[in-house]
């Protein structure tokens, strides 16, 4: 599959446009980012049994790749086959370039050992079929390097994307540390973010990504409202005024840094006009 690019196309590398509150106007969307330049996407999964319809929609909008995995917050989702059910899934299809969204949420849940018990077989899972993961990492830094760390030690750690950072400096090179991408969503346009300002600051060119997380956490000017991949350009935006880089700039970066991660997989050339 090629896409053609102009100097503003974008990569939005995570959205979940599967949610209900898209049913009444998923074209209509769909129509929005593909005027503002949204050449892919990369439709993040939070639980098995969203994957029929998330492959559906493939189908649909032929610029989406897809992940499956089991979020930390959906841990009642995981069964004694999940396990299976993902890596079927992975493999029947090769648009999905991704295990995830998978990791640790210690923000709005305390079961730490249950949340590790469903996380380890996923990245588990990554490894033995090399595919990069998408991870949710909230409040958990530490544990989450610690799991990471002990994975790089026994030479079983997969590569991967830090979705929606909203950590500091200090975690988010704990991260790159160990390879990992870090990917900025709606919350580095907040004005008080200040640590994902410095982050996005300090980043290497080479190692970040931008997203939406559609529906969540909509880019300021439309902050309270639902986000769509459409708004992927205010993120750009901020990212090229905290760093100083035109928009084209970093909007190329995060593409090269998109297509390294999922290229094979993904199977799409971005040809540049």
């Amino acid at each position: 599959m090629q896409l053609s690019e102009s100097k503003n196309s974008i990569i939005d590398s995570h959205c979940h446009i599967v949610f209900s509150n898209f049913n009444e106007d998923r074209e209509k969307v769909a129509a929005r980012w593909r005027a503002q330049g949204v050449k892919a996407l990369l439709h993040a999964c939070v639980e098995p049994s969203e994957i029929p319809a998330i492959k559906s929609m493939a189908d649909q909008f032929q610029e989406m790749r897809y992940s499956v995995g089991v979020h930390p917050l959906d841990v009642h989702h995981w069964g004694p086959d999940t396990v299976n059910v993902l890596k079927n899934a992975a493999l029947d299809d090769n648009r999905v370039v991704a295990i995830g969204e998978l990791g640790l949420d210690l923000f709005k849940a305390e079961n730490l050992s249950e949340q590790l018990s469903i996380l380890m077989p996923q990245l588990h899972l990554a490894f033995e079929l090399n595919l990069p993961v998408i991870v949710h990492c909230r409040d958990a830094a530490k544990e989450m390097l610690e799991v990471f760390s002990k994975l790089s030690e026994a030479g079983r750690c997969p590569k991967g994307v830090m979705h929606c950072w909203s950590g500091n400096v200090k975690e988010m090179r704990g991260f790159l540390d160990l390879g990992f991408f870090i990917s900025f969503s709606g919350n580095v346009t907040f004005k008080n973010a200040i640590d994902i300002h410095e982050c996005a600051k300090e980043v290497p060119h080479t190692r970040f990504l931008v997203e939406t997380d559609s529906p969540f956490l909509s880019p300021v000017p439309h902050r309270g409202k639902r986000n769509e991949p459409s708004f992927v350009k205010h993120v750009v935006d901020k990212i090229s005024d905290i760093r100083g880089e035109s928009f084209s700039e970093i909007a190329q970066k995060n593409n090269s840094k998109c297509k390294r991660i999922v290229c094979v997989a993904l199977n799409i050339t971005i040809a540049s006009s």
